[in-house]
This record gives C-alpha cells, structure tokens and sequence, in this order.
C-alpha cells in the first residue's frame, strides 16, 4: 500500500455532463465515486474525498475534505485538503478519471522526490489534477485565491513542477460528456 494519502476530487459542477459525474454508474451497478473510492483503495493506505458540504451527506459514508466557499475552484479544493491533511504530500487524481493505472501512480509518487508539484500528461493533455502535490505549494494556493487567481495552470507554471508523458491515452480518458461517459462504459467491457 502506498502511505501518502489520496485525495478524489469530487466538488465540481460536471456542468458539461449536466448531471453530476460522481452518481452516474460505473461498473457492476456501482457510482462512478463508489468505483473510484474502491479502486484507489485497494492501493493507498488513506483515501479521502473533497467536495462541497452535503453532497454525499445521505449517499456515501467516506472520509470528506469539505470546502464551504463557494466558488467551485481547484484552488480552494486544494487549500481545504493542505487544511486537514497533516502529511506533507498528497495525491490529487479527479473522479472522473477512472483508468489511471497503478503503474503510472507510482511513477508519479517516485518522479516527486524534489519537486513541489508532479503531474502526468499524455501527448495531448497535461493533467493538472493528477499527481502529487506537496503541502509546500499552499502558501502560494492561498496568495493565489487571495489575488483572485483561481487557474491551477497558473500554480503549476510558477512552482517547482514535474510533468511526466505517458503513453497509454486510454488511462487519461476524462469523463467530461456524455459521449465520454459513453466512450468509457464501452472500455469497461
């Protein structure tokens, strides 16, 4: 089991899914939150989830990271989790990414060693919610939100980043549409 702790990212509007990712099934009847939760369970020792309060208050019963402001922002999401999170790294992953592989979280976790952020990109798309994050990066997260600079884009540009290319694209599908959400039940078969 890997022992920094993991963190789903499950707080966002899914505006472009017009309906909320985390309750759509997945796999055996399942919530796409539920097979996510499930799978990053079996490989660290600690998995959390961050929201918006009372979102999964009569559905799941997992360990929540809630931010109470309002505007939906990585950002805030990322200062709520360095708030509760004791450990000085986490790994970010959102929930509607549900193929990473074990293998490319561990290269991720071993990439980190001198950098404040590490994060994975395929030869398209660079991933700025997968990866590691250290607590190192809150104090600028936190000047971030306070000069109303809400871009995650903006944090990993000016902090110590590693981002590492992977070659598997089918790992990196995210669930941002219904022709995505579609696209990825047909890989669960």
């Amino acid at each position: 089991m890997i022992n920094i702790p993991c963190v789903i990212l499950a707080g966002g509007r899914s505006s472009r899914m017009e309906e909320d990712k985390c309750f759509l099934p997945f796999s055996n009847n399942k919530t796409l939150i539920e097979y996510q939760h499930d799978k990053l369970s079996k490989i660290f020792s600690k998995v959390y989830v961050s929201s918006k309060p009372n979102k999964f208050k009569t559905k799941l019963n997992y360990n929540l990271i809630l931010d109470d402001n309002e505007l939906h922002s990585p950002l805030i999401a990322l200062n709520s989790i360095f708030e509760k999170i004791q450990e000085e790294k986490v790994f970010i992953i959102t929930v509607d990414v549900p193929f990473i592989e074990k293998s490319t979280i561990i290269k991720l976790i071993e990439k980190n060693k001198d950098f404040d952020i590490t994060i994975a990109k395929d030869k398209n798309i660079q991933h700025n919610l997968l990866g590691v994050f250290n607590k190192s990066v809150n104090k600028s997260i936190k000047q971030n939100i306070k000069n109303n600079i809400h871009k995650i884009n903006y944090l990993i540009k000016n902090s110590n980043s590693n981002i590492i290319e992977f070659e598997n694209e089918k790992e990196f599908l995210n669930m941002n549409t219904k022709e995505h959400y579609q696209q990825a039940l047909k890989n669960l078969i």
